[in-house]
């Protein structure tokens, strides 16, 4: 199989496969021809251009780096434009796009950009398919009806802001987990809180003027107890496949910040129906308040980290009156009090899988007998990511993200690896 040719676009947005220059992507600082399999183009994925960065492709004869500045097509000989991939839900990529920024380039819109190029049949790229299972397939989801069930659910449910913000979360943002509130069916979402403890560099609902536009709008007022609980136990008496809801979605704040009120909410939940699981996405940096949902009927935990480095860590997320050290202890606190255990790594090729990192990540998920790791691809521009990571105490060369999951697995067995929550049947 001959390698990948390169792709690049011009300033139209085309595609083009270079006749002579071979595909490259990058893993952290380092440029170079991959070393991994890349696999066909999803079928939900898409090649995109990457304004204001020039695409790097390798030569065959030297196998070194070349930056494409210019390119002659036909008649017309323009300045090419660099090219990465969006992937679908269940796909972890391994490599980022190779390019070259401009001096005045953009900051990137908040996706999660693979590498991509030209094989024998069409665009490939560097990922792998870490999560098969069909209940997450985009087929299921912005399906002709759901206009028509978010409206009769808010019609029975007028005065619930929760319903709201849900409902352009679903129509407008095309949230799968906002949709299957509608749908009423696996795991529903039930945003709690506009204020966050944390600062995430790149956060997809609070950028500064400087950064990219915020994809996704906060609530901007925070729910009620019973607006939860009604939600809740709508979802939780009535919705099959993976019954499931979740505290803690990306157009809100932290919600252990709300805890108070969300323990409230889980109460009634209980107080009306044992069914389904309760879970929530948090940054855990609060463990009074994780501890105390576990003890109202919390039974899942989904943490959200881009590293177990302190130093890194601290770097992303810019905690404001927390540190990792409360991550830490409320992770102990989640085993200690039965919870499913799960963490929604950040990742990041090139960084997460530098050889400290890999050992710090092995050490926590082994420590705290971690049930699940999710392995979310993060959404930045890298060039952004890169230097948050320049900033902060990272050691060791890239090993490569399949190294880094084979490391995981041995340090933790029975760990599952995957994209998405599992329910209560699949833990």
């Amino acid at each position: 199989m001959s390698a990948p040719r390169l792709l690049f676009s011009d300033p139209e947005g085309r595609l083009y496969d270079h006749p002579v220059l071979l595909a490259a992507a990058r893993l952290g600082e380092a440029v170079g021809e991959p070393d991994e399999k890349p696999a066909p183009l999803p079928a939900y994925g898409r090649v995109t251009s990457l304004p204001g960065r020039l695409p790097v492709g390798i030569d065959p004869d030297t196998g070194e780096p070349v930056v494409l500045d210019q390119v002659t097509v036909g008649r017309r000989t323009f300045v090419p434009t660099a090219v990465g991939a969006f992937l679908q839900p269940g796909w972890t990529r391994t490599l980022l796009p190779a390019d070259e920024p401009l001096p005045d380039a953009p900051v990137l819109p908040q996706w999660a950009y693979t590498a991509a190029g030209w094989g024998e049949d069409g665009p490939v790229v560097w990922a792998l398919h870490t999560d098969r299972r069909g209940h997450w397939d985009p087929t299921n989801f912005s399906t002709p009806e759901l206009a028509g069930l978010v409206q009769a659910r808010l019609l029975a449910d007028t005065d619930n802001r929760i319903l709201r913000q849900l409902k352009t979360c679903a129509l407008e943002y095309n949230c799968f987990t906002s949709q299957n509130t509608f749908y009423c069916r696996d795991e529903a979402a039930i945003p709690a809180s506009i204020m966050c403890n944390a600062r995430c560099v790149g956060c997809i609902s609070d950028q500064p003027e400087e950064g990219p536009p915020a994809s996704h709008e906060r609530m901007d007022d925070a729910p009620l107890a019973d607006e939860m609980a009604r939600v809740g136990i709508h979802h939780l008496k009535n919705a099959r496949g993976r019954t499931m809801v979740s505290f803690g979605q990306g157009c809100e704040g932290e919600p252990l910040t709300r805890w108070k009120v969300i323990e409230k909410a889980i109460r009634q939940m209980r107080a009306a129906t044992t069914r389904g699981s309760i879970n929530i996405n948090t940054n855990a940096s609060l463990t009074e308040g994780l501890d105390a949902l576990a003890a109202a009927g919390l039974d899942a935990v989904r943490v959200s980290l881009n590293s177990a480095n302190p130093s890194l860590y601290a770097a992303y997320y810019r905690p404001i009156g927390y540190d990792f050290s409360d991550v830490d202890r409320s992770l102990a606190v989640a085993r200690k009090r039965g919870l499913y255990v799960a963490l929604n790594l950040l990742l990041f090729p090139g960084v997460n899988d530098r050889e400290g990192e890999v050992e710090a990540l092995c050490e926590l998920v082994a420590r705290h007998r971690v049930d699940q790791v999710q392995t979310r691809s993060l959404c930045i521009d890298p060039q952004q990511y890169l230097e948050v990571a320049r900033g902060a105490a990272t050691t060791g060369d890239p090993i490569g993200v399949p190294q880094l999951l084979s490391r995981l697995r041995k340090a933790r067995p029975g760990l599952v690896i995957g994209n998405f929550a599992r329910g209560l049947g699949e833990r």
